[in-house]
């Protein structure tokens, strides 16, 4: 059967099927998606969960022979196959044919690609999965759509935005979705549920001369350790509290682990960088060529550290823990003097 990414939650309500196809560009939608089928097999026992990313060189037949082979203490699994390019090649459209004929026993199959066009989704192993289960097609918000979506997650956020609100964030996030979710998850960090109305948006997503996190965040992909400093010094004057920095600094060094992790598999540049906001391409790029998965791992504990020093779980000084991890993603080390105890 054929679905959408809108008719999806409903859908899952009512059913689950054994086979699923996700299909689409815009990685917030796409991701949610996926989320949701997840969400609904873990509350009917699917506890296990195995992850294939079909690349080039990729084993379908030890995925077909692992599917099929059952443990004696075998529980309900998830078997998710990611398909970077859309296409399967000839023996993976043959294997995902034959997990859609006959699908193991307490499995469900998701398989998630980009968008197909109606030529793929012809092809014998998408009519197979869409015969078994279900396709669904993850359509782009349109720009005259775009406000009624960005209020509508904002009202699910816990936000009241006013109508101003609503159409300045829009402007600012250029049909964005992804970044449009997180401007909407900074407006509940710093703001709280209730009304917001447009100077909040204002004030959140900063283009003024006042730094800001973003400002600090692109400083460091860029490699300009000295600027990203500056702007670190400028927000603790400014007042603005550490957990907003290290939020803004973890999720960027999560995307760059997901993309530095893909780009070491083979995937092709291109299609690793399609998820990012087309300003941010050459940017990000740089950093990825700065960073190894292992550097960016170590970064992401460094926060963890700090945002135990920020909850007081840990002595330490959060602001100097910072200017490390800010100097390392500008590919720099930086050496403070010990904390006085």
């Amino acid at each position: 059967m054929k679905s959408s990414s809108d008719r999806l939650g409903a859908e899952l309500s009512r059913a689950l099927l054994p086979v699923y196809l996700i299909t689409g560009d815009d990685p917030l939608l796409s991701a949610e998606a996926a989320d949701a089928v997840r969400r609904s097999a873990r509350e009917q026992g699917y506890t296990e969960r195995e992850i294939h990313v079909a690349e080039r060189g990729f084993d379908w037949d030890s995925l077909l022979a692992g599917a099929n082979s059952l443990s004696l203490f075998a529980e309900r699994r998830i078997i998710e196959i990611r398909l970077p390019t859309g296409k399967p090649g000839d023996k993976g459209g043959r294997a995902l044919v034959a997990l859609a004929d006959n699908p193991p026993p307490d499995t469900l199959l998701l398989v998630i690609a980009p968008k197909l066009d109606k030529r793929a989704l012809a092809a014998e192993w998408a009519k197979a999965l869409d015969k078994a289960g279900c396709v669904v097609q993850v359509w782009p918000v349109d720009s005259a759509r775009l406000p009624a979506w960005i209020g509508a997650r904002m009202r699910g956020a816990g936000l009241v935005p006013d109508r101003e609100a609503t159409q300045l964030l829009t402007e600012r996030v250029e049909g964005n979705l992804l970044a449009a979710q997180q401007e909407i998850d900074k407006l509940v960090l710093l703001h709280g549920e209730g009304p917001v109305d447009v100077e909040a948006v204002r004030e959140s997503v900063a283009d003024s001369s006042h730094y800001d996190v973003f400002q600090l965040v692109d400083a460091a992909l860029t490699g300009k350790t000295r600027r990203a400093l500056k702007i670190l010094g400028g927000l603790r004057g400014e007042g603005v509290e550490p957990i907003l920095v290290s939020w803004a600094l973890a999720r960027e060094l999560r995307g760059l682990e997901s993309m530095a992790w893909e780009l070491g598999r083979g995937a092709r540049p291109e299609k690793v960088m399609a998820r990012v906001w087309q300003k941010r391409k050459p940017i990000v790029a740089g950093a990825l060529k700065r960073l190894d998965v292992a550097s960016i791992q170590a970064l992401l504990v460094a926060l963890a550290t700090t945002d135990q020093i920020i909850k007081g779980a840990r002595r330490g000084r959060p602001w100097d823990e910072l200017q490390r991890v800010v100097a390392g993603l500008s590919g720099q080390t930086l050496q403070l003097a010990a904390a006085v105890a």
